[in-house]
């Protein structure tokens, strides 16, 4: 029996080719940008009792084939664009809707305020151009305000906004020709990260990406940007490919991570990932990635092992997403914000820890205010960076590649730690050098105990006791260094020294004035550092070598100054000794004549001529005796004199009360008091000299007018003589 091929004219949604072949009639429907359908109905007369069909019969021919997407004859010098019809992604019809993120309603209302605004001057006819011009300089400068200072989970927010232009825009905006390849020839085309061949000035590219949807339907497309295992090796195929044929490499990363389902992990996720880690320290050609938006932890990884990582000025970079590592360590989604502070994703902080090599900028506002400009952007920077690595040889770039991720992470070597002995261990034969021992062992060794203990009690008592230190002040100051070593390994560890090194040069240029945008910098330096610094488990050998230092150095300080006057009084009677053998007999005949001269003086006798030359004669002598010896004579001591007649002081204590009391009668009498606390506020804030200068004055003026200056001088007099009367009084009573 010789089979019919009939042509069936079948409507299911569509147009459709349709064949019938033996008992199956074949139902092909082709959908422009969507995978061919095939739907079989065995048996005819089975489909026919559901719905009628219309046949007619045809002349037998073959069955016609899927068209095929390309003409036969492409191009490749074409000058209207992309060749985008070798790619199923189109550009957007419509513009995405305005997305208005949390941080930015602030200037959603401002700039509503300028609308109204124009929208009343065009109703009334009215002149509000100064309003406005202050009304957009206002905006102007909170835009850039906004933008310039933001914090790391607002960046995160900046990342993740949904009209930020994706791989294949970027691609579309970069490249002169491009073809997308599709498959990972083990079953499957994943759609979360998309390759292809790309031309930039004539020269070739292979490019890989993750992808994001523009719109919720594409977004379920592509996976939101989670890539399956099948994904990793549809790129693991496409970087051998690349390598075979001498293609440079450029990948672009925006993804949450990989997609974690049962069914990945049943299809090797880890394998997939691990895979391409693997391969990519070995490819010969040059790799530059350019994270564009999310960098999730391996999902990122696993493409982006290159020579150079580029990040955009507001893409992020991270090992876990801040939201989880909030309810991993605080249990808390509410600390997402603090968690992307510590994590460090921004792209400056990135740099400062050299994983990332160059930030690419991006607009005010976010990459999607202007895709065009954000690409030409990314062009640059990659093009910097591919002929920078095209003048390495191919040994040169693995070894690059190799030096980029050995360095990353700082780490502090601690001492040896010998190896658990199990039973049956041979020691080996070589002779081990010895190592000479540290300056700190040396204080270890002599300060610590036969347990493991500090002996500060008994540092303790040594310094009451006034005893040696089993430690020289050498050994303390090779000791204070090797600490100061470990210290700044520490700040290299935690990614602040950079930052350290800057306000080293910065403290160097103005040590005299420092601003308080410099302070601020320093204290927050201090706080990052002790934060680090004090957590439980982190720098236990070098907090116990600080704490060793503090108290050797404290005890020995301690010990010296309690020394101190007892060297100085032994150096004070070794010089006197010195002096009174060289100097007593020479000394004793001037010091006579300058004894028997106070004498007289004390008693009220007047010296003639001849005694003052002989005290002046005596002095000069003494002087150059003095000088003999090695000593100077700083001056000479003078006892004096009371001028003032006794009484005197307590008199003017009673003037002072009674001109006081007069000046605060006249402050109540003219109303000065709220001046006088004007005064007081100017003066404690020291903002305006002249206007103090104005109030001591107006003050002064006024008390002066206020006050009866023959009324101030008769209780002056008054209690002047009664104090010289009190005795007189007190002896008749």
């Amino acid at each position: 029996m010789s089979s019919l091929s009939f042509s069936l004219a079948v409507r299911v949604g569509g147009v459709g080719d349709n064949f019938v072949s033996g008992s199956n009639i074949l139902v092909r429907e082709q959908i422009l940008g969507s995978d061919s359908h095939k739907c079989s109905f065995y048996g005819i007369r089975g489909a026919t009792n559901r719905r009628r069909l219309s046949v007619s019969a045809a002349k037998i021919r073959k069955g016609k084939k899927h068209d095929y997407p390309w003409p036969k004859v492409i191009d490749p010098n074409m000058e209207s664009g992309h060749l985008s019809y070798l790619s199923q992604f189109k550009p957007l019809a419509e513009k995405p809707k305005p997305v208005t993120l949390a941080f930015e309603k602030p200037l959603v209302e401002l700039e509503k305020k300028i609308t109204d605004v124009r929208k009343m001057a065009a109703e009334t006819g009215l002149d509000f151009s100064d309003q406005i011009n202050l009304l957009e300089s206002k905006y102007q400068q909170a835009v850039k305000d906004l933008y310039s200072k933001l914090t790391p989970f607002q960046r995160l927010h900046m990342a993740r906004h949904p009209n930020r232009p994706t791989f294949l825009d970027h691609v579309l905006n970069i490249t002169d020709k491009w073809v997308e390849l599709h498959g990972d020839r083990a079953g499957y085309d994943d759609p979360a990260i998309v390759t292809g061949l790309g031309n930039i000035d004539g020269k070739t590219y292979m490019f890989i990406g993750h992808q994001k949807g523009r719109n919720t339907k594409e977004n379920i497309k592509r996976n939101f940007g989670m890539p399956t295992p099948h994904g990793y090796r549809k790129a693991l195929r496409m970087m051998r490919y690349a390598d075979h044929h001498g293609f440079p490499i450029i990948t672009f990363v925006d993804t949450p991570g990989a997609f974690a389902d049962l069914k990945s992990e049943e299809l090797g996720q880890g394998e997939a990932i691990a895979f391409n880690l693997r391969e990519m320290f070995g490819l010969k050609v040059p790799m530059v990635s350019v994270v564009i938006g999310e960098g999730g932890s391996g999902g990122a990884l696993a493409i982006c092992c290159a020579n150079k990582l580029l990040m955009m000025e507001n893409s992020v970079f991270y090992v876990a997403s801040p939201e989880a590592c909030a309810a991993i360590l605080w249990k808390d989604s509410q600390a997402s914000p603090k968690a992307a502070e510590r994590l460090r994703i921004t792209p400056k902080a990135l740099r400062r820890l050299k994983i990332a090599d160059g930030i690419i900028p991006e607009p005010l506002g976010g990459a999607h205010l202007n895709p065009t400009w954000t690409s030409q952007q990314i062009k640059i920077a990659v093009m910097n960076a591919m002929e920078e690595l095209s003048e390495l040889d191919n040994d040169s770039l693995l070894h690059q590649r190799y030096m980029k991720y050995r360095i990353l992470g700082g780490f502090v070597e601690t001492k040896l730690v010998d190896p658990v002995k199990k039973s049956r261990m041979k020691k080996k034969d070589v002779k081990m050098i010895p190592v000479e021992k540290s300056s700190l062992e040396d204080v270890n060794t002599s300060l610590v105990t036969d347990g493991g203990q500090i002996k500060i009690e008994d540092l303790k008592k040594r310094a009451r006791e006034g005893k040696i230190l089993p430690v020289s002040a050498e050994t303390i100051t090779k000791v204070r260094q090797e600490v100061d070593k470990e210290l700044t390994n520490a700040f290299i560890s935690m990614g602040l020294h950079e930052e350290l090194e800057s306000l080293k040069t910065e403290l160097s240029r103005s040590p005299e004035t420092i601003d308080s945008a410099l302070k601020e910098r320093v204290n927050n330096l201090v706080q990052e550092f002790k934060q680090q610094f004090d957590r439980p488990e982190s720098f236990l050998q070098l907090k116990q070598k600080l704490k060793v230092l503090s108290w050797v150095s404290m005890l020995h300080k301690q010990i010296l100054e309690k020394k101190r006057p007892q060297k100085e009084n032994e150096k004070a009677e070794k010089l006197k000794g010195e002096i009174n053998e060289k100097l007593l007999d020479k000394m004793k005949a001037k010091m006579e004549v300058l004894r028997t001269a106070r004498t007289l003086v004390a008693s009220g006798t007047v010296l003639d001529a001849d005694q003052i030359e002989a005290v002046a004669a005596a002095k000069d002598t003494l002087i150059e005796l003095l000088k003999s010896v090695n000593l100077e004579l700083v001056g000479l001591g003078t006892t004096k004199l009371p001028t003032a007649p006794p009484g005197l002081e307590e008199e003017l204590t009673k003037v002072d009360d009674v001109v006081m009391k007069e000046i605060d009668m006249a402050v109540e009498k003219a109303g000065l008091r709220h001046k006088i606390e004007e005064l007081k506020a100017e003066i404690a804030s020291s903002s305006n000299e002249e206007k103090i200068e104005q109030l001591v004055s107006e003050i002064k003026e006024e008390i002066a007018a206020a006050i009866d200056l023959t009324e101030l001088r008769k209780r002056v007099e008054a209690s002047v003589v009664s104090s010289i009367q009190e005795p007189a009084y007190a002896g008749c009573v």
